[in-house]
């Protein structure tokens, strides 16, 4: 069963910087930065208008997103499958950002999403070594919800729609990093799989055959890319 606590443990993600004595601290400082870069950064850097996927198709075509919507800022309670918010919830939700892209055919869909929290590392470390250990990252039941934008190729992409997802606690920043995808037509797809699974050679499944595993995380590989990369170019800036 689904616990509210969160258990502890060594962190299985990397720091910006050492993992002890003055290492440390620029580490919490860069990760305390990073936290206050949602409200900083202009939408078209964390989520930019057109991702370039070279190799990140299956068999290893290369792939391009355009973005086809942002969400306005808001909580979280409603972006999550109700167990996926609880388990998230002990992190607390501080500001979730997201945005929809489609595929160069318009076919397929994706949501990504930064949700930025109020945890400290410890607790972020904490969830994260959860999460993996686990497998919290591959129930159906803990799913992230995609966002349908009106008037849009992704109009008709619901929960019935989810296909594959990623999802992802970082531990160099306050932030847990997620991607769902779908087909644009508004399929129902009865066997969602997580993008791990969906992606391993010869899968199967409905969500693996159309590869929707490789969009949920190529999307969410460059998401999570350009916001290291804000968070570097943050800390290396003169206080």
């Amino acid at each position: 069963m689904l616990g509210l606590g969160l258990l502890g443990g060594a962190a299985t993600g990397t720091l910006l910087t050492g993992d002890g004595g003055s290492g440390t601290v620029s580490a919490r400082t860069a990760y305390h930065d990073a936290g206050e870069l949602w409200h900083s950064i202009p939408v078209d850097r964390l989520f930019p208008p057109t991702l370039k996927g070279e190799g990140a198709g299956p068999g290893g075509a290369d792939r391009t997103w355009t973005r086809v919507a942002v969400a306005p800022d808001s909580g979280c309670k409603t972006a999550f499958d109700p167990l996926l918010y609880k388990a998230l919830r002990p992190a607390g939700c501080l500001r979730l950002l997201r945005a929809t892209y489609t595929d160069a055919t318009q076919s397929q869909v994706t949501t990504v999403g930064l949700m930025f929290t109020k945890a400290d590392l410890e607790a972020t470390k904490a969830l994260r070594t959860r999460f993996t250990e686990q497998g919290l990252d591959r129930r159906t039941d803990l799913m992230p919800r995609p966002y349908a934008a009106k008037d849009t190729v992704a109009a008709g992409f619901g929960d019935a729609q989810r296909a594959s997802w990623t999802l992802n606690v970082l531990t160099d920043a306050p932030v847990v990093v997620y991607a769902v995808s779908g087909f644009a037509d508004g399929r129902t797809v009865t066997d969602p799989e997580p993008a791990a699974e969906a992606m391993k050679p010869g899968a199967t499944t409905a969500p693996a055959q159309a590869g929707l595993g490789h969009e949920a995380q190529g999307v969410a590989d460059r998401i999570e890319r350009g916001l290291r990369k804000a968070v570097q170019k943050s800390t290396e800036q003169p206080s």
